[in-house]
């Protein structure tokens, strides 16, 4: 028996277009609340940065799995680094708790890890 895989991965050099509301075209516009922070909470200013370089490969790198603390998501990054010990044993994955609550960040220690150690970041929800 044959098994194929396909996956599909957005393009760091498409880019992605997106309205006003923060999202891309023909998704329609933002429900009513979001694209701002609630009232009462501040978030950090979006960074006018570009994408990651695309890696060739992951052999031999270090992937962080990042959980952002969403329902289900200490499970899913647990399984996806089985994933990689079984299926790419060169790569090294390590999985980290984002800090703060789901939708916002105490402190950039953790990116600033990840930016000094690692060469790939999953960051994930689940659900």
């Amino acid at each position: 028996m044959t098994i194929e895989i396909r996956f599909s991965v957005m393009s760091p050099e498409a880019g992605v277009q997106v309205s006003p509301g923060g999202f891309p075209p023909g998704m329609g516009g933002a429900p009513a609340g979001m694209g701002r922070p609630a009232p009462g909470m501040s978030g950090p200013v979006p960074s006018s940065g570009s994408f990651a370089r695309r890696l060739d490969t992951l052999e031999n790198k270090t992937v962080y799995l990042v959980d952002t603390g969403f329902g289900g998501g200490y499970n899913f990054m647990l399984q996806l680094q089985k994933w990689f010990k079984e299926h790419m044993p060169s790569v090294t994955t390590i999985r980290k708790r984002k800090p703060g609550n789901v939708f916002m960040d105490d402190n950039n220690d953790l990116w600033e890890e990840i930016k000094k150690k690692g060469q790939a970041v999953v960051l994930g929800v689940a659900g």
